[in-house]
């Protein structure tokens, strides 16, 4: 899954606070997998005017798992000109069973139908002749068409599948990968972000671990560690002069066990986090957050006891949780920005938007006072 990498926000120096996970990720709550399909031509298809930068994103839990596993969860709209599918019965039931994906506006279709194709062979031998396997995964989006061909819908159901087939729980990629390949963020370029933080609850560690696909901002509205980097690096490019036209998806995942009530607090916290990088969620920008739990793995619905037994963390004591869930969607950002790749600039694109230069952030930080 690893690709080419840049010096991660910490590894610059960027006073990001809180305990992290080994890895940083999301992949550092245990049973947790994320895959990549990654889509990067720069010549456009047959009949198309327009190169290809896109792909398709998927996060699995309980991914060591034969038979599926639901888990609890919660869902904030923080701005919804965006989609996320399966969040009417996350509201209603507090659960959802399979994988999350990612990818562009006009690709949820075809990812949908590729998912549920997927888990119905995966999970085929675990049910009985004649017992129903009723599916409704998470798809998510966010618009890449202002560097990518989204109206020739390049995304087929073999890409979708691509990604679930290559599921790992080591290190994750960022930037120009997977649904995030071409996404843009306060005028740079942007794309797949990740990070994690540690908490503990009753002397146990516990880790809340975000990964996101940040597509939203403009320039001057950029904030890094409190400082306003998006001021200091106006230029007359077109990329830096973009209103907010794009989205954010934030995906939270813990081990920490949490009733339903409490995961939807917990990804209303992710709109603090993107809040902090300096959007105040504009009105084109689909802002859509989805938590959930791998604690208390339950049976399939229709196979459970009548009586259930849930294990939750005090609301007394979920501060701790709270902050830790703000800090990880923050730094997830910039890891996604410092980790993106220059993209478009040919001859057949619309623009060119550049990745973030990490000299001349840091200079910006510097002069704050602000690099540790």
């Amino acid at each position: 899954m690893t690709q080419k990498t840049k010096p991660r926000a910490r590894d610059l120096g960027l006073p990001f606070t809180g305990p992290t996970g080994p890895l940083n990720a999301i992949t550092d709550v245990e049973g947790i997998a994320v895959g990549f399909r990654t889509l990067q031509e720069e010549t456009p298809r047959p009949g198309r005017k327009l190169p290809v930068r896109t792909g398709v994103t998927a996060i699995l839990p309980h991914s060591g798992c034969e038979t599926p596993v639901p888990v609890y969860a919660g869902v904030h709209r923080f701005n919804g000109n965006g989609e996320m599918t399966g969040t009417h019965w996350i509201e209603d039931g507090g659960t959802f069973l399979g994988p999350v994906m990612i990818t562009n506006t006009h690709g949820v279709g075809i990812t949908h139908h590729a998912t549920i194709r997927w888990m119905l062979e995966r999970y085929a031998s675990t049910y009985e002749v004649g017992d129903h396997l009723w599916l409704m995964p998470v798809i998510a989006e966010t618009y890449d068409g202002a560097l990518s061909d989204i109206n020739g819908m390049p995304v087929t159901e073999a890409d979708a599948r691509a990604a679930l087939e290559n599921l790992s729980r080591g290190p994750v990629s960022e930037g120009n990968c997977g649904g995030g390949t071409g996404m843009i963020a306060y005028g740079f370029k942007g794309g797949t972000g990740t990070s994690s933080r540690v908490v503990t609850y009753a002397g146990k560690d516990y880790t809340i671990g975000t990964l996101v696909q940040a597509n939203h901002g403009q320039r001057d509205w950029l904030t890094i560690c409190g400082v306003p980097v998006g001021k200091h690096l106006q230029d007359n490019t077109p990329q830096s002069q973009l209103k907010e036209r794009g989205s954010i998806i934030v995906v939270m995942a813990t081990d920490l066990p949490m009733a339903p009530h409490q995961l939807k607090r917990l990804a209303r916290r992710a709109a603090i986090g993107i809040g902090r990088g300096g959007t105040p969620g504009g009105n084109n920008s689909g802002d859509i957050f989805l938590a959930f739990s791998t604690a208390n793995p339950q049976p399939i619905p229709h196979r459970a006891p009548e009586m259930l037994r849930l294990e939750m963390v005090n609301d007394e004591y979920l501060d701790p949780a709270y902050l830790a869930a703000v800090e990880s969607v923050e730094e997830a950002v910039v890891n996604a920005m410092l980790a993106a790749e220059d993209a478009g600039g040919t001859p057949h694109d619309r623009l060119r938007v550049d990745a973030i230069r990490h000299d001349a952030l840091m200079a910006v930080m510097q002069q704050y006072g602000r690099r540790l």
